[in-house]
Protein backbone atom coordinates (compact mmCIF):
# COMPACT_ATOMS: atom_id res chain seq x y z
CA UNK A 1 0.00 0.00 0.00
CA UNK A 2 1.36 3.65 -0.72
CA UNK A 3 1.25 6.42 1.44
CA UNK A 4 -2.56 7.51 2.94
CA UNK A 5 -4.29 4.06 2.51
CA UNK A 6 -5.50 2.60 5.58
CA UNK A 7 -4.31 -1.37 5.49
CA UNK A 8 -8.12 -2.09 6.96
CA UNK A 9 -11.02 0.54 6.79
CA UNK A 10 -12.19 -0.19 10.42
CA UNK A 11 -8.97 0.76 12.20
CA UNK A 12 -9.36 4.17 14.77
CA UNK A 13 -6.84 6.64 15.59
CA UNK A 14 -6.52 7.90 19.32
CA UNK A 15 -7.81 11.53 19.99
CA UNK A 16 -4.55 12.06 21.49
CA UNK A 17 -2.71 11.63 18.15
CA UNK A 18 -4.46 13.41 16.44
CA UNK A 19 -4.30 16.43 19.02
CA UNK A 20 -0.57 15.98 18.80
CA UNK A 21 -0.83 16.23 15.13
CA UNK A 22 -3.06 19.69 15.27
CA UNK A 23 -0.54 20.69 17.91
CA UNK A 24 2.20 20.10 15.40
CA UNK A 25 0.93 22.54 13.00
CA UNK A 26 1.76 25.61 15.60
CA UNK A 27 0.03 28.28 14.32
CA UNK A 28 -1.64 26.44 11.28
CA UNK A 29 -3.72 24.27 14.08
CA UNK A 30 -7.15 26.49 13.33
CA UNK A 31 -6.62 25.25 9.15
CA UNK A 32 -5.60 21.93 10.69
CA UNK A 33 -9.17 21.44 12.71
CA UNK A 34 -10.75 23.02 9.65
CA UNK A 35 -9.26 20.33 7.14
CA UNK A 36 -9.91 17.64 10.00
CA UNK A 37 -13.69 19.07 10.42
CA UNK A 38 -14.05 18.44 6.61
CA UNK A 39 -12.96 14.65 7.03
CA UNK A 40 -15.30 14.39 9.33
CA UNK A 41 -13.05 14.89 12.34
CA UNK A 42 -14.97 17.89 14.07
CA UNK A 43 -14.40 18.42 17.95
CA UNK A 44 -11.39 16.43 19.11
CA UNK A 45 -11.37 14.56 22.64
CA UNK A 46 -8.29 13.23 23.81
CA UNK A 47 -9.83 9.86 24.63
CA UNK A 48 -12.27 9.16 21.91
CA UNK A 49 -11.50 7.17 18.42
CA UNK A 50 -11.69 8.07 14.78
CA UNK A 51 -11.46 6.84 12.04
CA UNK A 52 -8.08 6.71 10.37
CA UNK A 53 -8.94 7.22 6.76
CA UNK A 54 -10.13 10.12 7.70
CA UNK A 55 -6.94 11.47 9.46
CA UNK A 56 -5.28 10.17 6.74
CA UNK A 57 -7.56 12.11 4.13
CA UNK A 58 -6.16 14.74 6.16
CA UNK A 59 -2.39 14.34 6.25
CA UNK A 60 -2.95 13.97 2.63
CA UNK A 61 -4.25 17.70 1.94
CA UNK A 62 -1.47 18.89 3.84
CA UNK A 63 1.01 17.27 2.31
CA UNK A 64 -0.18 18.28 -1.18
CA UNK A 65 -1.09 22.29 0.42
CA UNK A 66 2.09 22.40 2.09
CA UNK A 67 5.13 19.84 1.29
CA UNK A 68 6.83 17.05 2.24
CA UNK A 69 8.69 19.49 5.11
CA UNK A 70 5.58 20.34 6.90
CA UNK A 71 4.54 16.70 7.23
CA UNK A 72 8.36 16.28 8.78
CA UNK A 73 7.58 19.15 10.92
CA UNK A 74 4.72 17.96 11.71
CA UNK A 75 6.34 13.99 12.72
CA UNK A 76 9.12 15.75 14.78
CA UNK A 77 6.50 17.65 17.02
CA UNK A 78 4.79 14.93 18.06
CA UNK A 79 7.11 13.35 19.98
CA UNK A 80 8.94 16.35 21.47
CA UNK A 81 6.64 17.45 23.68
CA UNK A 82 5.50 14.10 24.77
CA UNK A 83 6.87 12.57 28.23
CA UNK A 84 8.54 9.08 28.20
CA UNK A 85 8.92 6.75 31.31
CA UNK A 86 11.87 6.36 32.99
CA UNK A 87 12.96 3.15 31.51
CA UNK A 88 13.17 5.04 27.76
CA UNK A 89 16.20 6.75 28.79
CA UNK A 90 18.38 5.88 25.35
CA UNK A 91 18.60 5.65 21.70
CA UNK A 92 17.80 2.20 21.66
CA UNK A 93 15.14 2.29 24.21
CA UNK A 94 13.41 5.30 22.66
CA UNK A 95 13.07 3.90 18.74
CA UNK A 96 11.78 0.63 20.16
CA UNK A 97 8.81 2.90 22.27
CA UNK A 98 7.66 4.54 18.79
CA UNK A 99 6.40 1.03 18.30
CA UNK A 100 4.72 0.45 21.66
CA UNK A 101 2.79 3.90 21.50
CA UNK A 102 1.75 3.31 18.01
CA UNK A 103 0.32 0.29 18.96
CA UNK A 104 -1.56 2.38 22.12
CA UNK A 105 -3.09 4.98 19.73
CA UNK A 106 -4.37 2.66 17.15
CA UNK A 107 -7.12 0.07 16.99
CA UNK A 108 -9.21 -2.64 15.16
CA UNK A 109 -7.72 -4.54 12.29
CA UNK A 110 -4.10 -4.23 10.45
CA UNK A 111 -2.76 -1.14 11.76
CA UNK A 112 0.86 -1.87 10.83
CA UNK A 113 4.26 -1.42 13.01
CA UNK A 114 7.27 0.84 13.91
CA UNK A 115 9.98 -1.74 14.46
CA UNK A 116 13.56 -1.31 15.25
CA UNK A 117 15.40 -3.83 13.02
CA UNK A 118 18.88 -3.49 14.05
CA UNK A 119 20.68 -1.90 16.31
CA UNK A 120 24.62 -1.67 16.83
CA UNK A 121 26.14 0.97 19.19
CA UNK A 122 29.45 0.22 17.97
CA UNK A 123 29.18 1.18 14.68
CA UNK A 124 26.88 3.88 15.29
CA UNK A 125 24.35 2.90 13.10
CA UNK A 126 19.86 2.05 13.82
CA UNK A 127 17.61 0.18 11.26
CA UNK A 128 14.18 1.14 11.86
CA UNK A 129 11.16 -0.24 9.63
CA UNK A 130 8.13 1.93 9.48
CA UNK A 131 5.27 -0.70 8.04
CA UNK A 132 2.02 1.87 7.80
CA UNK A 133 0.27 4.42 5.40
CA UNK A 134 1.58 7.68 7.29
CA UNK A 135 3.50 10.00 4.79
CA UNK A 136 7.76 8.76 4.59
CA UNK A 137 8.34 12.37 5.70
CA UNK A 138 5.97 12.36 8.96
CA UNK A 139 7.91 8.83 10.22
CA UNK A 140 11.19 10.35 9.23
CA UNK A 141 10.09 13.38 11.32
CA UNK A 142 9.17 11.02 14.80
CA UNK A 143 12.48 9.09 14.40
CA UNK A 144 14.59 12.01 13.76
CA UNK A 145 12.83 13.99 16.66
CA UNK A 146 13.55 10.49 18.78
CA UNK A 147 17.17 10.47 17.56
CA UNK A 148 17.68 13.76 18.62
CA UNK A 149 16.19 13.70 21.90
CA UNK A 150 18.05 10.54 23.22
CA UNK A 151 20.82 10.20 21.33
CA UNK A 152 24.00 8.32 22.45
CA UNK A 153 26.48 10.21 24.69
CA UNK A 154 29.14 12.24 22.76
CA UNK A 155 26.93 11.95 19.45
CA UNK A 156 27.13 14.99 17.68
CA UNK A 157 24.76 14.97 14.74
CA UNK A 158 21.87 12.14 14.47
CA UNK A 159 21.06 11.77 10.62
CA UNK A 160 18.00 9.44 9.79
CA UNK A 161 17.42 8.71 5.98
CA UNK A 162 14.89 6.77 3.96
CA UNK A 163 17.07 3.87 2.55
CA UNK A 164 16.85 4.45 -1.22
CA UNK A 165 17.88 0.62 -1.96
CA UNK A 166 14.71 -0.84 -0.25
CA UNK A 167 10.89 -0.33 -1.36
CA UNK A 168 8.86 2.59 0.03
CA UNK A 169 5.41 3.83 0.37
CA UNK A 170 6.38 6.50 -1.79
CA UNK A 171 6.39 3.96 -4.62
CA UNK A 172 3.20 1.66 -3.86
CA UNK A 173 5.15 -0.26 -1.33
CA UNK A 174 3.67 -1.16 2.55
CA UNK A 175 6.96 -0.08 4.43
CA UNK A 176 9.77 2.04 4.34
CA UNK A 177 13.41 1.97 5.59
CA UNK A 178 15.07 4.51 7.89
CA UNK A 179 18.75 4.45 8.39
CA UNK A 180 20.03 6.48 11.56
CA UNK A 181 23.13 7.23 12.15
CA UNK A 182 25.75 9.44 14.75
Amino acid sequence: MAQYIPFDSKVEVLGEAVLSFINGMGTYADLMRKILAEEGIAEVRSQSWYPQAAWLSAFHRIGEKFGSNTLFAIGKAIPESAIFPKEINDLESALHSIGIAYQMNHRNGEIGYYKLAAYNADLKIAIMECKNPYPSEFDRGIITSMARRFKPEGAFLMKVELDPNLPSRLHGAESCTYRISW
